[in-house]
């Protein structure tokens, strides 16, 4: 029998939950019972909903500090506490960088790091106060772990962003948990701006041991994971989920090739 997590009476924050990543996460709180709160930059066309139930959507920049501040002592006056706060918003744009400019690297360094930093800082206060204090969640990507070029500086973002993850689990225990999810590929409307089209996007897909992307519901299940109280002692972690992250080059000319493809999809 599956295990059913009950989420009512929490708050949850998704920063960047109107696309993509996001609204996977979203609809996996949603669907928990949760009141969640999302932000972005401007208003979604469609709300999401499950069960007549919606995200409430606040127009915030998330790189900006003081509207982080408006936003948390918004969503903490309205709702009176808040349990769980996952920063999502991030992303970068493929780019040369070399070419790039400066203003381009320091726009993906303040949306993909700066920016979960203004988030963590402004809830904990509301989350330290609390009885059974709160959890913090990071997603960050594989190519924290990994070279990652056309993406340098986001992947050195996300590379501080899981060292952040495990200084604040120190300093905030025991009360405020604090987690990251290292995500691979996901299968968003934007995947193809970087896989090219669908057959381009199957020959990546099979680089992936799984052979498949994850679903934005995949990202939103581990969150709702590691949000329970089934993770209650878990905090400083980075929750790989990945597929199996990808197959080693040195296999495409291994005498036991063959054999492994059997079971497993490979480039």
């Amino acid at each position: 029998m599956p295990i059913q997590l009950d989420m009512s009476g929490k708050v949850v924050l998704v920063t960047g939950g109107t696309r993509g990543v996001g609204d996977g996460i979203v609809e996996v709180f949603l669907k928990a019972g949760a009141q969640v709160e999302t932000c972005g930059r401007s208003a979604p066309a469609v709300s999401h909903a499950v069960d007549g139930q919606g995200a409430h959507f606040s127009q915030v920049d998330v790189r900006d500090s003081d509207q982080v501040e408006r936003w948390i002592e918004d969503v903490t006056a309205r709702r009176g506490r808040i349990d769980v706060a996952v920063n999502n918003a991030g992303g970068a744009p493929f780019a040369d960088f070399a070419a790039a400019s400066a203003r381009f690297h320091r726009r993906v360094t303040d949306l993909n790091f700066l920016a979960p930093v203004f988030v963590s800082r402004s809830v904990f206060p509301v989350m330290d106060a609390q009885e059974d204090g709160g959890v913090v969640l990071n997603i960050t990507s594989i190519s924290a772990r990994r070279p990652s070029p056309g993406s340098a500086v986001y992947g050195a973002a996300k590379a501080a962003l899981e060292s952040l993850t495990t200084t604040l689990a120190v300093e905030w225990a025991p009360r405020v948990r604090v987690n990251a999810i290292s995500c691979g590929l996901v299968a968003t409307p934007g995947a193809t701006d970087h896989y090219g089209d669908a057959e381009q996007t199957a020959r990546v897909a099979a680089t992936i041991p799984r052979g498949v992307f994850a679903r934005p519901e995949d990202i939103g299940a581990a969150c709702l994971m590691l949000a329970s109280p089934l993770s209650a002692h878990i905090t400083g972690a980075v929750l790989n989920v990945d597929g199996g992250g990808e197959w080693p080059a040195f296999l495409q000319h291994s005498p036991n090739t063959d054999v492994l493809a059997a079971r497993t999809p490979r480039p």
